[in-house]
């Protein structure tokens, strides 16, 4: 069982990997750790415990509301993807009686701040210690800042994040976690932990097809599928609006299935750089992956390849059997 603390800044695809990630044995999750992005921090806290509520996870890890901005950047989300609300709406979803479907979760937020947290399980933890970034990397670089010491002695990292030989998704050049937060990224990856990088070139490749959410739903009619069903409509709506496929893409649910399963992916060791000072090209991830050019000194593992049709069957099946 791999000890594992989720970063992320809640939206729909965050909350199907932290579905996963709670229904999955293989996982032991220590925390989890909210940070802006998607949609402000206040709601990506209350989504996690909606989340959490929904599962009815019987002794949930404790959630901490991490930064509320950018280190020094001002907030980007982007509510049109993933609803005003991150979840796609669902906290708006009234029975007949007129009660919501999904009421506010009453479980309590932990005290201490994201960073703090982060930073305690580090301590304790050390090599045992993996963290999964769903998100702008706000509250790792935070934690790195306080104390780089703890944080060089965790065992890894599993980022969602960056675009290399595709286009961005919020620019040209770059993928929405390290755009909103270029300047965190950057101290991320130079603190020198093993990490992996999940970039849009692999996980834009893993579609969710709302024909299949819906006979998994019928197949298996249980509250998750539900939630799951609900939760992923919005999203796909955004997608097939403006992606052309009825659907949705995973991103943040292969980032967890990898810590699962690694040879979901097939990876390149490289050295990842982040584009901090030019407007034009902000947050792009720069690497080399051309194998017969990879340099001597590196500092990440990047996913080039995935097994998009055995990760949705994956995906799907332990959903469903829950």
């Amino acid at each position: 069982m791999k000890r594992v603390i989720i970063d992320t800044d809640a939206g729909v695809d965050d909350s199907l990997a932290i579905a996963l990630a709670m229904l999955s044995p293989e996982l032991q999750v220590e925390a989890i750790t909210t940070v802006s992005g998607n949609v402000e921090v206040h709601k990506c806290e209350r989504n996690v415990r909606l989340v959490l509520e929904t599962l009815q996870i019987e002794v949930p890890p404790p959630v901490a509301k991490g930064e509320a901005a950018p280190l020094v950047r001002p907030l980007l989300t982007a509510p049109e993807v993933h609803g005003s609300d991150g979840v796609g709406g669902i906290t708006e979803i009234l029975l007949s009686d007129g009660s919501r479907k999904y009421p506010e979760p009453e479980m309590p937020v932990d005290r201490r701040t994201g960073s703090q947290l982060i930073l305690e399980l580090a301590r304790k933890y050390g090599p045992e210690l993996t963290i999964i970034t769903l998100g702008p990397l706000t509250n790792i670089a935070q934690a790195i800042m306080a104390d780089p010491v703890a944080m060089k002695t965790i065992g890894s990292i599993a980022m969602m994040g960056g675009a290399f030989r595709v286009y961005g998704n919020t620019s040209a050049v770059a993928e929405f976690n390290i755009y909103v937060d270029p300047d965190a990224a950057k101290i991320v990856f130079n603190l020198g932990v093993p990490i992996t990088v999940f970039p849009l070139d692999v996980t834009e490749q893993l579609r969710l097809m709302r024909q299949d959410v819906e006979s998994t739903f019928l197949a298996n009619p249980s509250r998750i599928m539900e939630f799951m069903r609900d939760i992923s409509s919005f999203y796909m709506d955004y997608h097939r609006k403006h992606d052309g496929f009825d659907g949705c893409y995973m991103h943040d649910p292969l980032t967890v299935g990898a810590v699962i399963d690694p040879s979901f992916v097939r990876t390149i060791e490289t050295w990842v750089d982040i584009e901090t000072v030019s407007d034009l090209t902000r947050g792009m991830t720069v690497a080399e992956l051309r194998t017969d050019r990879l340099p001597v000194k590196t500092n990440a593992q990047v996913a080039v390849e995935v097994d998009a049709e055995r990760f949705i069957r994956f995906f799907l099946d332990r959903i469903a059997k829950e």
